[in-house]
């Protein structure tokens, strides 16, 4: 990575943050698209899909001095960078490189790895998504177990870990 590159936020058209980021590298912009895996109900069953973590957003990296970023307003795909006045104001390099930490090479966020018996976490997928829950134990080969309350009963069951999220 360039380190006269800063990175900025970039808006992106409703629905088109595939066609943003496939238009920028064609620019030879560098982008960072953080995505998330949520689970929805639909048509009778729970389908898991991959959305941005932030909605109709995304950071896109250049060096403000030289290049011509203006282009980046008219990336098909892209409605506007994100700016206060004439010039877009960079994002925290400590904010971007945390977030870029959290994530694996495709951009997908990375669930902590920090789980830890007593812990309150919240299932992410599959028909129990968004169910809080408690961490009873974890076993060596990392699965998790967790006790989930149905109706007034406890019921205990095992999870990988990378299927929960810690609620504070």
């Amino acid at each position: 990575m360039d380190l006269l590159k800063k990175w900025f936020l970039l808006q992106f058209k409703p629905n088109s943050h595939l066609l943003a980021k496939r238009n920028l590298h064609r620019q030879g912009f560098e982008s960072f698209l953080p995505m998330h895996e949520i689970t929805k109900h639909k048509y009778n069953r729970y389908v898991s899909d991959l959305r941005p973590l932030f909605p109709g957003y995304m950071f896109v990296a250049f060096d403000p001095a030289s290049g011509p970023w203006r282009q980046i307003n008219c990336t098909t795909g892209v409605s506007k960078l994100v700016s206060f006045g004439d010039q877009p104001s960079p994002v925290p390099l400590d904010l971007i490189s945390g977030l870029i930490l959290r994530c694996d090479v495709g951009g997908k966020l990375l669930p902590p790895k920090q789980l830890k018996k007593g812990d309150t976490v919240q299932l992410l997928t599959g028909p129990f998504a968004n169910y809080i829950s408690k961490v009873e134990t974890i076993d060596a080969k990392q699965r998790v177990w967790i006790l989930m309350e149905f109706m007034g009963e406890i019921t205990r069951t095992s999870v990988d870990s990378d299927k929960l999220k810690t609620v504070n």
